[in-house]
């Protein structure tokens, strides 16, 4: 149903990577909502789902290393082993639980090592729904008078679809009972897999962004059903011209992911010894601008406004794509 436009630059956005996760504990409502504070143009909630069909913000199925669900006991016999995406993990997962026992969790840290000042947070927040996060764009959206964009991603979609809780059909419906349906809505939908998006595309005419974590990638293929890409960051700074390529075949090019701790960051633009210290990302970001980028998934929001502001001072402001 998409049909493909040519590349068309706008201001580069700003998408609060799973919120604002460099300040609180990821893909929670308080921290997509710190993300908005901080300047965001869109906020990226990984989705899964649960046994009875909900959808969820989680970063991946397994939730072991994002709730508290080990301290549960009366959940303990749902830790199990699992293939998913050809390797195993062992731990519990979303889709072993009806969201009603979802809802009992509380989410943490998921690097205590490298943000332990957000574990402060820990017990604090719930796993929210789809339908959640939607609400909050749109209350967000009335309060400070401008577009909040939501940019959900299908989290394996290929092991949820084998189990029956295909997360494709429940995505599209969510987004149509909210009135998003077509490429003007402040909506996009990302996969890492062609076939989940490639069935989204028969759905609705919603922008799609195809993930990139490989270098062999047909681009003109992937515009045929993908608004634009989202590479892995160390792709584009292996093949700079890659950004050239993807504006060329018609695509928008978002970058995933610049986070502001040393140990993310490229050896020259590091601070200090400390890997778990901030670096020079104003310089990562400035790097990536000046390739041409489109937009970048950040774990720090306001580090990326702040970059793409001081690139832009003296244009003029375009509406946020």
């Amino acid at each position: 149903m998409n049909l493909i436009v040519d590349y068309q630059p706008t201001r580069p956005l700003v998408i609060g990577h799973r919120g604002a996760c460099g300040y609180r504990p990821e893909h929670t409502l308080e921290s997509y909502r710190l993300a908005i504070r901080l300047g965001a143009d869109y906020i990226e909630p990984d989705l899964v789902s649960t046994r009875d069909g909900v959808l969820v913000a989680r970063h991946e199925s397994d939730i072991s290393h994002t709730t508290d669900v080990a301290a549960h006991p009366e959940f303990a016999s749902r830790r199990t082993t699992k293939i998913i995406d050809g390797f195993e993990v062992t731990g519990w997962f979303t889709e072993d639980f009806t969201f009603a026992e979802l809802r009992a969790l509380r989410a943490i840290e998921r690097l205590p090592g490298v943000r332990p000042q957000n574990t402060v947070f820990n017990g604090r927040f719930t796993v929210p729904t789809f339908q959640e996060i939607l609400d909050l764009a749109s209350e967000e959206e009335r309060r400070r008078g401008r577009p909040i964009g939501v940019y959900p991603e299908t989290k394996h979609p290929s092991h949820f679809a084998s189990i029956g809780l295909a997360l494709e059909e429940p995505l599209v419906r969510t987004l149509y009972r909210n009135g998003f349906a077509d490429r003007t809505d402040h909506i996009l939908i990302q996969s890492f897999e062609a076939s989940s998006l490639t069935r989204i595309s028969t759905m609705t005419d919603i922008r799609l962004i195809h993930l990139l974590e490989e270098p062999a990638a047909d681009l003109e293929a992937i515009a045929r059903y993908a608004y634009g890409i989202g590479p892995d960051k160390d792709l584009l700074a292996a093949d700079p011209r890659m950004v050239r390529r993807a504006h060329d075949a018609g695509l928008v090019v978002h970058a995933y992911t610049i986070r502001a701790e040393n140990q993310f960051l490229p050896a020259e633009l590091r601070i200090g010894t400390d890997p778990t210290a901030r670096g020079d990302v104003i310089a990562e970001y400035e790097h990536f601008l000046d390739m041409g980028v489109d937009g970048f998934f950040t774990d720090h929001p306001d580090t990326a406004v702040a970059a793409v502001n001081a690139a832009l001072r003296h244009r003029v402001p375009v509406s946020v794509g």
